[in-house]
Formats: structure tokens, sequence, C-alpha cells
């Protein structure tokens, strides 16, 4: 369980010092779990000892939420002056993320679709 905590903290880490030092508009831990999913792609899977570290790490996912509860809860007056702003964002930006999901996986079974013809067409020939 170590050795896999410490790569996926080392991807991270790695993420992070890439968007320090390049300055790319994407937050670092995302950039070290693209560094991870390229790591296991070459590694050709995942390990059981990553996959049993991530379960124990999803498990205590809500830990996570709790830093924000906090800031909500320290900052409530603020967030109860401007609700309708904040009520706006969350609704459009939930929207939007539907319609981009509902388009990328229009395109994706689009493209699944062609490829798989173009399979078939091949080994037809």
């Amino acid at each position: 369980m170590l050795q896999a905590l410490t790569l996926i903290l080392l991807c991270q880490l790695a993420g992070e010092t890439v968007v320090l030092l390049t300055g790319l508009p994407v937050p670092g831990p995302v950039l070290g779990m693209l560094l991870l999913l390229v790591w296991l792609f070459l590694r050709g899977g995942v390990s059981e000892e990553v996959g049993r570290t991530a379960d124990a790490l999803l498990a205590h996912f809500s830990l996570l939420f709790v830093p924000a509860g906090v800031g909500v809860m320290l900052h409530w007056e603020r967030i109860q002056g401007q609700w309708p702003a904040i009520a706006a964002a969350l609704l459009l930006g939930t929207l939007v993320t539907l319609a981009v999901t509902a388009l990328t996986m229009a395109g994706t079974q689009r493209l699944l679709a062609t490829v798989s013809r173009r399979r078939r067409g091949a080994v037809g020939d």
C-alpha cells in the first residue's frame, strides 16, 4: 500500500510541479491524474495494490468535503448576501455540464459506430 500511495502522490507532485513551472491553466492534481493514467496505460493496467489503495482512498472520499463545508459555514453571511448569483452559477454550470456530457457521449457513440463499420468493411473485403 505504501508503494501505491507513493506512486499516486508522486504523480500529483509531478502534476503540481509541471503546472507551477509552465503556468498551465490546469489544476496540478488533474494533470497528476493524467500522468497516473498514462503510467497505468504503459504498465498495461491497474495493479492490485494500486487498486486497493485507490479503493481505500475513495472509501474516505467524503472527508475531502469537510474543508469545503467549514468554508461555507465560515462565510455563511457572505453567501447569504450573494445567493442569487451563486444559485445561478450552480444551475448554469450544471446545465452546461449536462449538455457537454450528452454531446460528448453522442459524438463518442457516433465515432465508435463509424470505426466498427470500417472494421467490418475491412474484414469483409
